[in-house]
């Protein structure tokens, strides 16, 4: 009976159906089918046009449905579609067993637009009440979803609720097409004459949508030379000429290319010395690019020839314009230019193909003439007395009255440097100093100063009289080549009272007595003697002019005496006198009868005990401090007297053949009375304070 009802009407039927359109543009909704819950009217079709934004898509499933079951749903069904296709086709119930029920099926639009239509045929006889379902707009993850190429991203894609956004790495800069990753290298500047250039990101793919600007800007006078390497990939069309992808090169005038496939186009020689690489990317592909390597070559100079004694750097069989060669001299050499040495000089090839100078010569180190060395010599190791590199000269001291200091072999070599050098002190000069305590003559017999037999001539070399108004005063002995060792009583005036301190007016002034060294005859000149004014005198800062502490004074010598057989000094103790020593004083002091003697006069007297020299004058209320040595026999008879003040008291080091100063003569009871010991300044015990002011070492 539905068979042919079916039949019978179907023409009816299609006249009497009308379509009702709903529109929806909600972000979510309900639909139903007309009259629900309760059955749906025979002979209808609705259809709801569901729209929502760009960027979304829309869901859709049902609550409720119940519908006629038909075979492939020709009588009641619901249809969904969207971008002209059928998405879905539904009718039955879900209650029965039956595919086309949608049951919790889900259907997804492609896009933001989808159409659900319902419709009916002419009869419901068993009152189905058709259905009820949802929608609702759901965002597109367009960074996994998108099936366009032209839509996807070129590095990055960032989805957000409705839609998506592209970036790109760094390096790189977006496109005007927002998905284009591309890359602005319009100002790649090359001026090294070697070099190599590569397509953005080599060997991986290059960028897109690109225009490169690459230049190589050498001076005039180079030519410049490309090479491709074999690794060649550019977009390309089988039929056109490089469409879409290409290199071209632009030199001088000329031009090559465009460029593009997978052939290198390997060697390119240009002629120029500019040089601009085009190359252009379109938006597609993703070729490997390219990479090329250039060099530069010039006019070239002539061959060079190092000069004698010297090198070249760097040394080649060929050199081209805008080489340079450093040249250099072996050691002990030095690179000569207009008369000016110095230690390298650096010439370049010119783009005529000449050189910028003339190779200069390599002229021997010259270290000159050797310093002079006071009181010394210097000799030369060859007739010639040459002075450069590797020459060796030797410094000496005026022998027998100077020695080297300090004691080396005084040989002295001229170094690369320019400088002669010795091994031991570098640079440094050695000195010479004095030869002390060695005279030429040999004692013999020695006089007694009180009884009235003469000393001999020299051989108290250092002995110093102090001599004004025509006749001596006092004495002293010679330190060194400048100082004078004496009594600091020789030197003022006699002061009030016994606690006035030394002030400056009681000084005696320099320049009212005079030096003699070399002196022997007390008051005749000798033709050996040597007199010197003084420069400055320093008294002892303990000396107590009361009681004879510290009875030291030292002369500084404006002039220094020559020294001779008849002119050196004496060497300071190196250790304290001991008792028992023999001392031999020397003086032009008064003999007896209150004389003076026609020459110099000496005695020589034993070092007395300490303790028996300071009882002996405790008798007398004088005091023997530790700056005080005496020395003489407990009987008297030899001593010195008035006159020899600051005259030396010396002794022989036997072991060194050398003689010493222990005192110099300071004070005493009377000249040569019985158990009155001739008292004297301990110079061992003042030495400090001696090598401090005068710098003496001996």
């Amino acid at each position: 009976m539905r068979a042919f009802l079916l039949c019978c009407s179907l023409y009816v039927y299609l006249l009497r159906v009308s379509t009702n359109i709903v529109e929806l543009n909600d972000m979510f909704g309900e639909i139903q089918s007309p009259n629900f819950p309760d059955s749906y009217p025979s002979d209808s079709e609705v259809t709801w046009n569901i729209t929502v934004p760009e960027g979304f898509r829309i869901k859709l499933y049902f609550m409720h449905f119940d519908l006629e079951s038909s075979y492939l749903c020709e009588y009641d069904y619901v249809k969904v579609e969207a971008e002209d296709q059928v998405l879905a086709l539904f009718c039955g119930r879900e209650t029965t067993d039956t595919e086309q029920a949608p049951g919790q099926q889900v259907v997804l639009s492609p896009g933001p637009f989808m159409a659900l239509t319902f419709r009916s045929d002419f009869s419901n006889e068993e009152r189905f009440t058709g259905f009820d379902a949802h929608y609702m707009a759901v965002d597109v993850d367009e960074c996994t979803e998108k099936s366009d190429e032209d839509l996807a991203c070129d590095h990055y894609c960032h989805n957000y609720i409705g839609g998506y956004y592209c970036s790109c790495r760094i390096g790189y800069i977006l496109h005007t097409d927002n998905r284009t990753c591309r890359v602005e290298c319009s100002d790649n500047l090359f001026t090294q004459r070697t070099g190599v250039i590569t397509s953005s990101d080599f060997p991986g793919p290059y960028p897109k949508s690109s225009d490169c600007l690459y230049r190589i800007e050498l001076e005039d006078g180079f030519v410049i030379t490309l090479q491709f390497e074999d690794s060649f990939d550019v977009e390309d069309h089988p039929e056109v000429s490089c469409p879409y992808d290409y290199i071209k090169i632009k030199a001088g005038q000329k031009e090559f290319g465009p460029y593009c496939g997978e052939k290198s186009p390997g060697r390119i020689d240009t002629q120029s010395n500019s040089i601009q690489i085009l190359f252009h990317s379109d938006n597609s592909g993703e070729n490997g690019g390219w990479r090329l390597s250039y060099t530069s070559a010039g006019n070239p100079c002539p061959i060079l020839q190092p000069p004698v004694n010297g090198k070249l750097d760097p040394l080649q069989a060929k050199y081209t314009f805008k080489d340079q060669v450093l040249i250099s001299c072996d050691t002990g050499y030095k690179v000569t230019k207009d008369n000016l040495e110095m230690d390298t000089f650096q010439i370049e090839c010119l783009k005529d193909g000449t050189w910028s100078n003339k190779i200069p010569a390599c002229k021997i180190i010259d270290c000159g003439a050797p310093a002079e060395l006071e009181h010394g010599r210097v000799t030369f190791a060859t007739q010639s007395n040459l002075t450069t590199y590797r020459s060796e000269v030797r410094y000496s001291c005026q022998q027998p009255y100077y020695k080297l200091f300090p004691a080396i072999t005084g040989t002295y070599t001229c170094e690369a440097q320019g400088i002669w050098m010795n091994g031991e002190l570098g640079r440094k000069l050695p000195t010479c100093l004095p030869v002390c305590g060695i005279p030429k003559f040999s004692r013999q017999i020695l006089a007694r100063m009180v009884s009235g037999r003469l000393s001999q001539r020299g051989i108290s070399p250092w002995i110093a009289m102090l001599f004004t108004d025509g006749r001596p005063f006092c004495g002293g002995a010679l330190l060194g080549n400048k100082w004078i060792v004496t009594a600091a009583h020789c030197l003022h005036q006699r002061l009030e009272s016994k606690n006035s301190a030394l002030t400056g007016s009681d000084i005696l002034p320099l320049s009212e007595f005079r030096v003699i060294l070399g002196k022997y005859m007390t008051q005749q000149k000798d033709d050996t003697e040597q007199q010197l004014q003084a420069k400055s005198i320093t008294f002892h800062p303990s000396y107590k002019a009361a009681t004879f502490e510290n009875d030291l004074a030292l002369i500084e010598l404006l002039q220094e005496p020559v020294l001779n057989d008849y002119v050196m000094p004496i060497c300071l103790p190196e250790g304290p006198p001991r008792e028992g020593t023999m001392v031999i004083v020397s003086g032009w002091g008064k003999q007896l009868l209150n004389r003076l003697p026609e020459s110099l006069m000496e005695i020589e007297v034993p070092i007395a005990n300490q303790e028996a020299c300071h009882e002996a004058y405790a008798q007398i209320n004088r005091k023997i401090t530790r700056d005080m040595v005496c020395a003489g026999e407990r009987e008297g008879g030899k001593d010195a007297c008035s006159g020899d003040s600051g005259g030396p008291m010396v002794t022989l080091d036997k072991e060194q053949a050398r003689w010493h100063l222990v005192g110099t003569v300071s004070w005493g009871d009377g000249c040569g009375k019985s158990e009155r010991y001739g008292v004297y300044s301990n110079i061992h015990e003042n030495r400090a304070w001696i090598q401090k002011v005068t710098g003496v070492q001996n």
